[in-house]
C-alpha cells in the first residue's frame, strides 16, 4: 500500500469529539485549499456513524460554501433529519474558523430488490492496460504538457489516473467537452462498504469539472481560469469493491454564468454501472482588477 493510500484511510477515520459532532484532518501535500472529495468523504464518513449498519448510502448532495483550510481541522455536525421505515436522512455541516465551509445531504436504505436496469459501459474506451498513467506519460518524451499540469501530476496520490485522451492537455484546439478517464486505489481498500463508498465519493471529484473547459479549449490547470466546485451529486447504485480499475465517463452539456456543468458515470471493468455524479463548478476567466 502506497504512503499516499494510507494517509487517505488515515484522513477518514474521524475522531468523534461527541454525540453527531466529529473532527477531521486533512493531507499533508502542501495544498493551498482542501480537495473538494475529501470533505465530500470525511461529510459522508460522519453520516454513515449515526446510520444504523443494515441501511447504505444510495445519494448525497452537498453544497461548497467557502475554501477549506487544510492547515487546521474541519469540524463535522451531523444532523439526524429523519429515521424511517426504509429510508434514513443526514445532514452535515463541515465547520471551519467558525463559519460552514460546505454542507452535505445525504439518504441511506435498507436492501431492497426489484426491477432494474442500466445504461451499458461504452465500447469503444481502450483497456486500461493498453493505456499509460499520468506519471508513467510524464516520464516518456514526445508529450508537450503545460508546467502547471506537470506539477499537478507529479504529486503522489491515493489512486491511478489513465486518461483515454490527451489532446485537451497538449493544445488549446475546442473539442467536444468530454472524456473518458481509468481510475483506480493504489492500495487494498478493506471490506467495508461504508468505507468503500466514502473512497468512492472522494475519487468522484477528480477530473469531473474539467470537462466543461474543453469546448473552449482550456483546462483546469489555465491560469486565466478561476475554478472551483459550486455543489456535487452522487447516486450510488451498486457496490464495488474497489479492488480493479473503474472507468469515469464525463460529458459537459453546460456552461453559463462563469458556470460550467458537467455528467459523469462509473463503470466498473466488467460493465456494472456503479455510480453516477452531476457538479456544477464556477469557470471564470480572470480579468484584471481596474485601477
Amino acid at each position: 500500500m502506497t504512503q499516499a493510500m494510507q494517509e487517505l484511510l488515515d484522513i477518514l477515520d474521524l475522531e468523534q469529539l461527541e454525540h453527531n459532532l466529529y473532527r477531521g484532518r486533512s493531507h499533508r501535500v502542501g495544498w493551498q485549499r482542501v480537495f473538494g472529495g475529501q470533505v465530500i468523504g470525511q461529510a459522508l464518513v460522519a453520516a454513515q456513524r449515526t446510520v444504523d449498519a443494515d441501511r447504505h448510502v444510495h445519494s448525497l448532495h452537498c453544497y461548497f460554501m467557502r475554501p477549506g483550510d487544510p492547515q487546521v481541522p474541519i469540524i463535522y455536525q451531523v444532523d439526524r433529519l429523519r429515521d424511517g421505515g426504509s429510508f434514513t436522512t443526514r445532514r452535515v455541516t463541515a465547520i471551519q474558523h467558525g463559519h460552514a465551509i460546505f454542507s452535505l445531504e445525504s439518504s441511506f436504505q435498507v436492501e431492497e430488490h426489484g426491477l432494474e436496469h442500466q445504461m451499458p459501459i461504452p465500447l469503444d474506451v481502450p483497456p486500461p492496460e493498453t493505456l499509460e498513467t499520468q506519471f508513467e506519460l510524464l516520464e516518456r518524451s514526445g508529450h508537450t504538457l503545460p508546467e502547471t499540469v506537470r506539477k499537478f501530476w507529479a504529486r503522489e496520490r491515493p489512486l491511478e489516473v489513465k486518461p483515454v485522451n490527451l489532446e485537451h492537455y497538449t493544445s488549446s484546439v475546442k473539442l467536444p467537452p468530454r472524456q473518458n478517464v481509468w481510475v483506480r486505489m493504489t492500495g487494498e481498500v478493506p471490506e467495508n462498504r461504508q468505507l468503500q463508498s466514502a473512497i468512492l465519493a472522494y475519487l468522484s471529484d477528480m477530473t469531473l469539472l474539467d470537462t466543461s473547459t474543453f469546448a473552449h479549449g482550456r483546462i483546469g490547470f489555465d491560469p486565466e481560469i478561476q475554478m472551483a466546485s459550486l455543489d456535487h451529486a452522487m447516486w450510488f447504485h451498486r457496490p464495488n469493491r474497489l479492488d480493479d480499475w473503474l472507468l469515469y465517463t464525463q460529458d459537459s452539456p453546460n456552461m453559463i454564468g462563469s458556470r460550467g456543468f458537467s455528467r459523469g458515470f462509473l463503470y466498473a471493468r466488467d460493465g456494472t454501472l456503479v455510480a453516477s455524479t452531476a457538479q456544477e463548478g464556477l469557470v471564470r476567466l480572470r480579468t484584471r482588477p481596474e485601477k
